[in-house]
C-alpha cells in the first residue's frame, strides 16, 4: 500500500492529538513532586500512585520529554517548570560520590540501587542537554557534555563498571553503541558538541560489523568479542523491538546526513530482518524475545507484547516509508499502528497499558513502574508528528 498525502495529514493530526490530549495529560502535572522534586511516575491505569520510589532512568527520560516538548512544540511554562523539577532532582540526589549514577532511589532521593551499566548517565545527558536548550542554562549544557564524556570512558574502558569476577564467556551487547549513538544525536541536536559526529560514525560501524548478520538475516542482541554468535541460550536470544529501535536511530542519522544511501540501506536491512523475526503472524503485534535458531527461549515472557517495541516499530516503519517510498513500509506501519492503538491504548484514562498477553489481552494494568514511564510512547507520538509535519510542509 501507499499513503496518500491526506492519510499522512490525518496520521500527523492523530499523533498530535494522542500526545497532547491523552499521553502527556495522563502524566503531567499530576506526577510533579513539588515536595521533593522529580516525578512520581509509578501509576495504575487510572493514574493512582502504586509506589513513590523513583527510577533514575525514568526521571531523566521524563525531564528530556518535557524539555523537548517545550523546545519543539510549544513553550508552555508548565513544561519548562516540570523539566527543572526533574533536572534539579537528578543533580541533587542521583549521583553517587564516585560520580556514577544510581538506578533506583526513594521519593526523597535516598539511594537504593546502582547497576553495572551506565544508562542512567545517558538519560541524564539527554535530559540536561534538552533542559539547557529550553532554559538557556549554560551549566546544564556543560554538565551534559561532561557526563557524555564520562559515558564514553565507561563505554571504552572494559571492566570500569564491572564487579571483580571471572567471566569465562565474554560478550558484547548492541545496547551500548545503540544508546550512545542516540545520546550523541540528542546532544548534537540540542546544544551541539563537536565530537558527536565522529562517535556516531564509530558506533554505527560497530553495529554493522558485529551485530548485523546478513547471511542469516538477523540483528543479534549480543555476540562474542569477535562478532561470532554465542551458541547458548543467552547468546541466541533476540529482541526484535530493540534491534528495530536501533534501525530507526540509524535511519535518523541517514536523514541528518542528507539521506546517506549506505545508512538508509543499513537501517532498512535491520528493520526488514527483525520484522520477519518479530512480527506475530498469527495474532499480530511484536513478540518480545525470539531465538536466532528458533529454539526455545528461556524467559517466560518471550511471547508477550510489551508497549515499547511497538512504539519503536511504529517510528521505524514510518521513517523508512518516508525516506524510501517503499510501499511495504507503509503496509507494515499500518499493521503495527493499528494493532498497537487497538490493544494498548486505554480509551478511558489515556496513555497505554504496558503489558499484553500474546492474544492481546491486558496482562496487568500498571502504566508506570521502574521501567515504564513518559518516554517511549510520547517520544513515538512526538517523533512521528514532527516527521510528518516536516514531510508535508
Amino acid at each position: 500500500m501507499m499513503y496518500a498525502n491526506k492519510e499522512l495529514e490525518e496520521l500527523a493530526a492523530f499523533y498530535s492529538n494522542q500526545l497532547l490530549n491523552s499521553t502527556i495529560p495522563f502524566w503531567f502535572p499530576r506526577s510533579f513532586d513539588q515536595e521533593h522534586g522529580g516525578f512520581l511516575l509509578m501509576r495504575d491505569a487510572d493514574g493512582s500512585l502504586i509506589d513513590n520510589d523513583k527510577a533514575v532512568w525514568i526521571q531523566g527520560r521524563a525531564t528530556w520529554m518535557l524539555a523537548t516538548l517545550y523546545n519543539t512544540v510549544e513553550q508552555k511554562p508548565e513544561w519548562l517548570a516540570g523539566a527543572k523539577l526533574g533536572y534539579d532532582f537528578l543533580n541533587k540526589y542521583c549521583f553517587d560520590t564516585d560520580g556514577q549514577m544510581f538506578f533506583h532511589v526513594t521519593r526523597d532521593g535516598k539511594p537504593i540501587r546502582k547497576r553495572r551499566y551506565f544508562f542512567s548517565e545517558t538519560f541524564y545527558v539527554i535530559a540536561a542537554a534538552a533542559y539547557a536548550k529550553a532554559s538557556g542554562d549554560e551549566t546544564a549544557a556543560a554538565n551534559a557534555r561532561r557526563v557524555f564524556d564520562l559515558c564514553i570512558q565507561y563505554a571504552t574502558t572494559p571492566g570500569l563498571l564491572q564487579p571483580k569476577y571471572t567471566n569465562t564467556r565474554p560478550s558484547k551487547g548492541i545496547g551500548v553503541p545503540m544508546i550512545m549513538m542516540n545520546t550523541a544525536q540528542q546532544l548534537r541536536e540540542t546544544i551541539g558538541y563537536t565530537p558527536c559526529d565522529e562517535w556516531i560514525t564509530k558506533w554505527i560501524e560497530e553495529i554493522e560489523r558485529f551485530f548485523v548478520k546478513d547471511d542469516i538475516q538477523c540483528v543479534m542482541e549480543q555476540v562474542a568479542p569477535d562478532g561470532s554468535i554465542i551458541d547458548h541460550i543467552d547468546g541466541r536470544t533476540l529482541n526484535p523491538g530493540h534491534a528495530i529501535e536501533g534501525a530507526w536511530f540509524i535511519l535518523h542519522e541517514a536523514k541528518h546526513r542528507n539521506n546517506d544511501p549506505h545508512l538508509i540501506n543499513l537501517g532498512c536491512r535491520m528493520l526488514d530482518y527483525m520484522w520477519e523475526r518479530g512480527w506475530d503472524k498469527e495474532q499480530g503485534g511484536i513478540l518480545y524475545f525470539r531465538d536466532v535458531y528458533n529454539k526455545p527461549v528461556q524467559e517466560y515472557w518471550q511471547d508477550m507484547k510489551f508497549w515499547w517495541p511497538h512504539n519503536e516499530v511504529i517510528i521505524a516503519t514510518l521513517l523508512a516509508y518516508i525516506m524510501t517510498g517503499n510501499p511495504k513500509y507503509a503496509t507494515w506501519h499500518k499493521m503495527v499502528h493499528d494493532y498497537a492503538y487497538a490493544n494498548f491504548l486505554d480509551m478511558q484514562h489515556g496513555e497505554w497499558f504496558g503489558y499484553l498477553h500474546r492474544d492481546g489481552t491486558v496482562a496487568q494494568t500498571a502504566k508506570g513502574n521502574l521501567y515504564k514511564g513518559p518516554f517511549h510512547l510520547p517520544r513515538q507520538e512526538w517523533y512521528c508528528m514532527q516527521l510528518l509535519k516536516s514531510y508535508l510542509s
